[in-house]
């Protein structure tokens, strides 16, 4: 018999909800919460920012590296025990990397850390596909996404005052610590899967479905969207509180760590893009993101701490319209092969983060803030440049599907339900 998912009426599908936003908050609190620290970080271990900042990076990278992996192992042992297993690890190796003896081995330790947070990511979206019905799968998908943003935020707005008052290493411990009570809420009340019975996915099945992705010019152009908007995004939020703790500004580290609090901004204009892209194509609000994420970087550029608050803002907001966008419009092109097209995205996403994240840091480190913002610029006007070029104009967001509210809700269309069998 079929399985038609979990209704919002259901014990399973609250558990279910409660259980991904905890592990969104677990997940990307220990991912970013370097990222809060990073001037402190580069005075204690006496390293340049663009080295500091590769803690970030690698990670990222890890995250990058490991999704395609954890996708394939999902369909051999189930998402729901891959999930498991990644959030386990990824606890105790948060805890390793605030206890790392130097900028080699903490750097390390991210990277494999990285590739152990890879799994939730790769898998949470297309499991509440297999688990909650389709008509309700974008409220839930809602749910992991205000855990990612949360956790981001919380893990960087924890770390960055915490260090500036007692130092990295008990700062990120203090992380660890909070990531460690959401894992076990992760852990304790996920539901038994139903939607979906592993089928021992074979290495082929997956590389016929990248394939298939890689052929598709669209796809190609979404994948450039991740990848070049999200490692402008990273930059900023790498180099901005070196420039806002400096001699230009002055603030202490208790206070600048505080700009991550934008982040709430991208909560929002993450959560109506489930409006707009109705009313005006998905193109229309990619674009329409991406030249508010240029121009929010461009109001960074100001003497003023208001108006480089207000710029941030903005930035922050045009990006996640962006990234949701993006990410929602693969699921709902790629018929064939969905999971490996997703996936492919993560790992463009989380390259671009690494990449351009550690790169501007030299820009950062030489000609100052103006190149950063500059070198963002230059990544908005290209990835707009792609979208014009190559996106078709009007896309199916009319065709009765609810669209994703959230920033990584990767399907705009209804998954199929199956009583096993393996991602198509």
């Amino acid at each position: 018999m079929t399985w038609a998912g979990h209704l919002p009426a259901s014990r399973e599908y609250r558990r279910i909800l409660v259980g991904l936003g905890a592990a969104g908050v677990a997940t990307f609190a220990q991912l970013y919460s370097p990222q809060g620290l990073l001037p402190t970080l580069a005075r204690g271990l006496e390293v340049s920012p663009a080295e500091a900042a590769l803690s970030v990076s690698l990670a990222t990278l890890g995250v990058a590296l490991a999704v395609l992996p954890w996708s394939w192992v999902a369909d051999r042992v189930g998402r729901l025990r891959a999930m498991q297993v990644a959030i386990v690890a990824s606890t105790v190796l948060g805890v390793l990397v605030a206890l790392a003896p130097d900028i080699e081995a903490l750097l390390a330790l991210r990277l494999v850390e990285g590739m152990a947070l890879g799994g939730l990511p790769a898998l949470a979206v297309t499991y509440l596909h297999d688990e909650v019905h389709a008509r309700h799968t974008a409220a839930a998908a809602a749910a992991y996404i205000s855990g990612t943003t949360i956790g981001g935020a919380a893990g960087r707005l924890i770390a960055g005052p915490l260090a500036g008052l007692v130092g990295w290493r008990p700062a990120l411990l203090t992380v660890a610590a909070v990531c460690a009570v959401a894992s076990v809420v992760f852990l304790r009340l996920m539901p038994r899967p139903r939607g979906y019975r592993p089928t021992g996915a074979s290495v082929r099945t997956v590389t016929d479905g990248i394939r298939t992705s890689l052929r598709d010019p669209a796809l190609l152009a979404l994948y450039a969207q991740g990848a070049l908007l999200m490692g402008g995004f990273v930059g900023v939020y790498n180099y901005l509180a070196f420039r806002l703790e400096g001699a230009e500004f002055g603030l202490p580290a208790t206070v600048g760590s505080l700009i991550f609090a934008a982040y709430a901004a991208g909560t929002v204009s993450s959560r109506l893009t489930g409006r707009w892209v109705p009313l005006l194509g998905r193109r229309r609000v990619l674009v329409g993101g991406t030249l508010t994420m240029a121009l929010g970087a461009l109001l960074t550029l100001s003497s003023s701490l208001a108006v480089v608050v207000v710029g941030l803002l903005v930035l922050t907001a045009g990006f996640f319209a962006a990234h949701a966008t993006a990410s929602a419009w693969v699921g709902a092109r790629a018929t064939t092969g969905r999971a490996q097209a997703t996936a492919l995205y993560n790992v463009l996403y989380y390259s671009g983060s690494a990449l351009v994240g550690w790169l501007l840091g030299y820009a950062w480190s030489g000609p100052g803030w103006g190149a950063v913002v500059g070198a963002v610029v230059a990544l908005a006007a290209l990835a707009a440049g792609i979208a014009v070029v190559v996106l078709p104009g009007r896309s199916p967001a009319r065709a009765g599907v609810t669209p994703p509210t959230t920033a990584d809700a990767v399907h705009a269309v209804p998954h199929e339900r199956r009583s096993g069998g393996g991602t198509t």
